[in-house]
C-alpha cells in the first residue's frame, strides 16, 4: 500500500518537469521570435541613415548571441547564431550599402525566423 503513493508521487514529479520543460521551451520561443522579428524591424527603419543602422545591427548581434547563448534548444541555438553571424558580415558604409544590408537583413531574417519557427515545433 505505501508503494502506491510513492509512485503516483514520482508520476507527478515526472509529469511536472516535462511540463516544465515544455514551458521554457515555449517561452524561449516566444522570446527568440521576438527578438529576430525586432532586430529585423530596427534595421529596417535604419535604412536611410547608414550610422544608425550599423548600431542597430550592432545590437541585433547582440541580442541574438544573448538569446543564442540561454536557449536549450541546439536548433534554436543554431538559427539565432546563424542570423547573428549574417548580420556580422555586413558592412554599412554609405547609403547605397545600407539599402543593400536591409534587403539582405529582410531576406535572411525571414529564412532564420523560419528556422527558429521550425525549431519550436
Amino acid at each position: 500500500m505505501r508503494l502506491l503513493p510513492l509512485a503516483a508521487a514520482c508520476a507527478a514529479a515526472v509529469l511536472l518537469s516535462s511540463g516544465c520543460a515544455a514551458a521554457d521551451k515555449a517561452q524561449s520561443c516566444a522570446e527568440a521570435t521576438q527578438v529576430v522579428s525586432q532586430t529585423i524591424s530596427a534595421i529596417g527603419k535604419a535604412v536611410d541613415d547608414p550610422a544608425a543602422m550599423r548600431q542597430k545591427i550592432e545590437d541585433g548581434v547582440t541580442d541574438l548571441e544573448n538569446m543564442a547563448n540561454k536557449a536549450a534548444d541546439t536548433t534554436l541555438r543554431d538559427a539565432l547564431q546563424g542570423l547573428a553571424d549574417s548580420l556580422q558580415k555586413l558592412n554599412v558604409d554609405d547609403a547605397n550599402a545600407a539599402v543593400d544590408a536591409a534587403q539582405k537583413v529582410a531576406t535572411d531574417g525571414a529564412n532564420y525566423l523560419s528556422k527558429v519557427s521550425e525549431a519550436c515545433l
